[in-house]
Formats: C-alpha cells, sequence, structure tokens
C-alpha cells in the first residue's frame, strides 16, 4: 500500500518513507543503483551482458584437381599475364586447375597457411565464383618484403599489375598485393573491404596502400569508403588504371593486344 509518501508490504511487514527505500527494500537494488535509478541515469535494471557466440570457422571445399594445369595457363596467357608470375603462383599453390570444368583456382591462405578462399574463373567461358565454404577475408595475396601493399579487385587484376612491373623492369615481388575478391557498391561512408580488414591486421607493419581498383562507378565508390575508413592510420593512394576499365585492361595495351583509342570513345 502507497499511501501519503508512505509504503507498506505488507505479507513481508516492509515499509518506508522514500523511493530509495521502495527500491533497496522491494526491488533488491543496491544503494548505488537505487541512486542511479532515481536520477535517471540507468534502466530500472542493470544492464545484461551476453557473451557473442563465436562463428564456426569455414572449410574450403576443394574439387579434384586436374594433373595438369595447361588449360589454366592458356587461359592466363590470353590474358596476358607473364610465365614468370604464372610459374609463381603454381609453384607456391596458390594457383590451380580443376579436373571437371578446368577452371582456374586461386587461392587464398590464413597466416597459419590453411587454405581458406578460392576464387573460380572459367578457362573456356565467361563464369566467375567461389568454391563452397570461401572466407572471403583471406584472399588471393602474394607476399611481398615492404611495409606497401597494393590492392585489386581481382586476383587477374593483381597478376595483371605484377606482370606490368616487370615489364618495367621493377621487382615485382618487392610489394605486397592483395585481392579484395570483389567490391560493392554501398551507400555507406568509411566501408573497408573484409579481406582487406583482415589483411591489415594480419600485417602490422603495413604502413601504405595503393588502390588500383576499376574504373567504375562501383570502383570509385571503394575507393572512397577505403580513403574514409584508412586514411587517419596508413597512408592511402588511389591509383586507377590509367586506360580501360581495370588493370588487365590496361596490361593488354602495354601487351599490344588492346588500343587505346579502343578504352577513349
Amino acid at each position: 500500500k502507497i499511501s501519503n509518501g508512505k509504503w507498506h508490504w505488507f505479507s513481508r511487514e516492509l515499509g518506508g518513507k522514500t523511493a530509495l527505500d521502495y527500491l533497496i527494500k522491494v526491488k533488491d537494488y543496491t544503494f548505488l543503483q537505487a541512486v542511479e535509478t532515481i536520477l535517471g541515469r540507468v534502466a530500472t535494471k542493470p544492464p545484461i551482458f551476453i557473451a557473442r557466440k563465436p562463428e564456426p570457422e569455414r572449410k574450403l571445399l576443394m574439387p579434384e584437381l586436374s594433373e595438369n594445369t595447361d588449360r589454366v595457363e592458356l587461359y592466363l596467357k590470353s590474358r596476358s599475364i607473364h610465365p614468370a608470375i604464372v610459374d609463381y603462383c603454381l609453384e607456391n599453390k596458390l594457383l590451380f586447375e580443376s579436373k571437371d570444368y578446368h577452371n582456374a583456382l586461386f587461392i587464398g591462405y590464413d597466416t597459419a597457411g590453411n587454405a581458406r578462399y578460392s576464387s573460380v574463373r572459367s578457362t573456356m567461358g565467361a563464369y566467375k565464383g567461389e568454391l563452397s565454404g570461401s572466407d572471403k577475408r583471406y584472399s588471393f595475396s602474394i607476399p611481398g618484403k615492404s611495409d606497401t601493399v597494393h590492392v585489386f579487385e581481382s586476383a587477374i587484376d593483381l597478376m595483371s599489375f605484377a606482370t606490368l612491373e616487370l615489364f618495367e623492369g621493377r621487382d615485382w615481388h618487392r610489394d605486397n598485393l592483395l585481392s579484395l575478391a570483389g567490391v560493392y557498391k554501398t551507400k555507406r561512408t568509411d566501408v573497408v573491404p573484409i579481406a582487406l580488414e583482415q589483411y591489415l591486421n594480419d600485417h602490422p607493419g603495413i604502413k601504405t596502400l595503393r588502390l588500383h581498383l576499376d574504373n567504375d562507378e562501383v570502383g570509385r565508390g571503394a575507393v572512397a569508403g577505403i580513403v574514409s575508413g584508412l586514411n587517419r592510420r596508413y597512408q592511402v593512394y588511389d591509383e586507377p588504371p590509367k586506360y580501360g576499365k581495370d588493370v588487365n585492361d590496361q596490361l593488354k595495351i602495354r601487351a599490344g593486344i588492346r588500343k587505346k583509342e579502343d578504352f577513349c570513345r
């Protein structure tokens, strides 16, 4: 019963004159919780913290592999990728050929050396995809020796950049190279692709990012998100291909397969 500023709980023979008494004796609040509640600083009940369950680790499901990589090597040659770059990827198990459809498989590893991701490119058609169980945090990459990472949308663009560096007589293996396994359009700002976020966490020595994303609306939007999200912690440079939609187009111009005029109309 509450009357004239006093309250009484008859079944328990409890009573008092103040809200503070009520919260402590009836609601079992501590003195501090009761005071904070009266002052309006907290909810009437203390917060409950629930531990977040860790996500189960995905298992990459590799298909049966071809006994040779002839189709993949021929396909990459048609994209103007230098054989030295292809050989490096094959020797370091970054590149495989599937037995069923002779697709090119570009593999990404975690820091423990476990295969965690694979993008898939058809060597005979336009199909692009990912193997089941792929974890985008661990996309296709080639390690370097510097504190700089060059960032690309696809494995083909990454290998194209390495080829361009080789053509120019530079050490293509000096800097780190990372594919983002594609990017997407978003209205949010400060959006950093999950593959880049993971890579930077795993490689704390990185200081400089050089972005070579596509010359289209999605690529430009992804660059804006990365710059906005990371320019306070890293030196970030936007270096899109000078001609064409992507770095592979630029390589084809350098190799004489395409002409600049094809992209300037």
